[in-house]
């Protein structure tokens, strides 16, 4: 299959993993583009070869970039319904095309092809979400000045403009949803953008630029250039480049921000999610619910999710009962190919990244710490698994685990659980498992986490609400119109000689 122009790089058979294809092309200021080199993107699960990526030259990064910076005024001033059409654009063609993106999300990443649809689902929204507030975002908001005598007859007209060209870094482990939370929001806000997705998954943010290619946007606007890491240092510096979107690891999110202290950084960073069980969720349906809800959401995506539940803190009325609850939910997981309907649990992105996630519950287990089941590697694969007694020093409790692998520990009361949840460098979002209404505002108040869910796990998200975290799990916001105001800052225009 040929990336040419006015063929699909990625189309294939529905209802069928994507078959070995030729090289795909990148998006260079709105248009295909081929470089010098190219590189494999293989499936985690058996290795196979699912496509050939082009990799931009320097030459080519540096024209992406001029043209973004080139057309910044002309994109900011780009009326709101031409950009919102261009959203609902590729709102609708992600819906029309969910199969076949989802068995190519499954393909490059590993995910399951039922996780990989409900991303789809996912991004589908957030381009929606994108043009409904590229209608309403920044309209004015007027403010009475002559509430002092020096302010008479004057009127303040407040708007938000862009910030610049943003430069949007993107992760494996959801290569199109997170890919569209930095792209719809730019375009949103007139924003220009240059994304940069992840190595080891380019193949649905090139079709992302697939889509918008059929638009009307401004040539310059966007460009997706699948530069290898190592380039990245040259593009977080370059000065036409004053917004930041980075979606990560702490280490690498971090040294971004130190390595330009004067640019405006959004990073979203790990997390060590816990859920707490408190002493009234307590019913047989109750800790059901909860086990079953524990255990699907610390493997979906083989825990390759900043809010899987890595911790579960159980009040000490409960735990007992509980604990084999989550064992035998955890153990119900069906692991294998991710291109089948039934698996739930697939490999990890690399054979590396499962090494890492033995090598964590190795330790522990030396240290002390009770496997419950699991705790075994095949290949780029691990099983799903449960521990208990994990010492409060080892890797696996101070760290982001990024695996299917959950912890279980005793609390005695409410404060202490809270007291667990913070007790930890990271701050995403907790999940708490309670009936009591006040109970949940004590939570609110005393989590040290970006969001707090009632009555579930910490892996909610509904992609329009602000998603972030405190401490070391990040600055800044995302949700659609959250990283608008991210990339965009406040301009006061004062009327004078009014009547007011």
């Amino acid at each position: 299959m040929s990336g040419d122009a006015g063929e699909n790089p990625v189309a294939f058979e529905k209802g069928r993993d994507p078959p070995m294809t030729s090289t795909h092309a990148f998006w260079l200021a709105g248009r295909r583009a081929d470089g010098e080199t190219t590189f494999d993107v293989t499936s985690p699960w058996d290795g196979r070869l699912v496509g050939k990526v082009s990799v931009p030259t320097d030459a080519q990064v540096e024209e992406a970039v001029a043209a973004a910076y080139a057309v910044r005024d002309e994109f900011a001033a780009t009326p709101a319904h031409v950009r919102a059409a261009a959203l609902d654009h590729v709102s609708r063609r992600l819906a029309e095309r969910t199969e076949e993106i989802a068995r190519l999300i499954s393909a490059e990443n590993g995910k399951p092809v039922k996780w990989a649809r409900g991303e789809v689902g996912r991004a589908v929204s957030v381009f929606r979400f994108a043009a409904e507030e590229a209608r309403r975002f920044n309209g004015g908001e007027a403010q009475r000045l002559d509430t002092d005598a020096g302010g008479q007859g004057r009127l303040a007209l407040t708007r938000r403009f862009p910030k610049g060209v943003v430069l949007g870094i993107a992760p494996f482990n959801f290569p199109l949803n997170l890919c569209a939370h930095k792209v719809a929001p730019a375009i949103a806000a007139g924003a220009p953008i240059v994304l940069k997705p992840a190595p080891a998954t380019p193949l649905s943010a090139l079709l992302i630029g697939e889509l918008l290619a059929e638009t009307e946007l401004p040539a310059g606007s966007w460009s997706i250039l699948p530069v290898p890491n190592d380039r990245m240092p040259a593009l977080v510096q370059d000065e036409r480049l004053p917004v930041i979107s980075f979606t990560g690891s702490e280490k690498v999110g971090y040294s971004i921000m130190d390595s330009v202290p004067r640019k405006h950084c959004t990073l979203e960073l790990g997390g060590n999610g816990a859920a707490v069980v408190l002493a009234d969720w307590a019913s047989d349906e109750d800790l059901d619910l909860a086990a079953a809800r524990i255990a699907t959401f610390s493997n979906y995506q083989g825990g390759q999710s900043c809010i899987s539940v890595q911790r579960v803190i159980a009040d000490a009325s409960v735990y007992d009962r509980l604990l084999p609850r989550v064992v035998a939910a955890v153990e119900a997981q069906v692991t294998g190919d991710p291109s089948d309907d039934a698996t739930d649990v697939g490999p990890l992105v690399s054979e590396d990244a499962a090494r890492r996630v033995e090598s964590w519950v190795d330790e522990a287990a030396a240290a002390g710490a009770q496997v419950l089941t699991g705790g075994k590697r095949d290949g780029a694969s691990y099983a799903p698994t449960v521990l208990t007694g994990v010492p409060a020093d080892a890797t696996l409790a101070c760290e982001e685990v990024f695996g299917p692998v959950l912890t279980v520990q005793k609390v005695d009361g409410e404060a202490e659980a809270f007291a667990a949840v913070n007790d930890s460098k990271y701050g995403l979002q907790a999940g708490v498992f309670t009936h009591d209404v006040r109970t949940a505002f004590r939570a609110h108040r005393a989590l040290e986490v970006g969001g707090v869910i009632i009555g579930d796990v910490p892996s909610y998200r509904a992609d329009q609400m602000p998603y972030g975290g405190a401490k070391q799990s990040g600055v800044g916001r995302e949700g659609v119109r959250f990283a608008m105001e991210d990339y965009t800052y406040e301009r006061v225009l004062v009327l004078t000689g009014l009547a007011l």
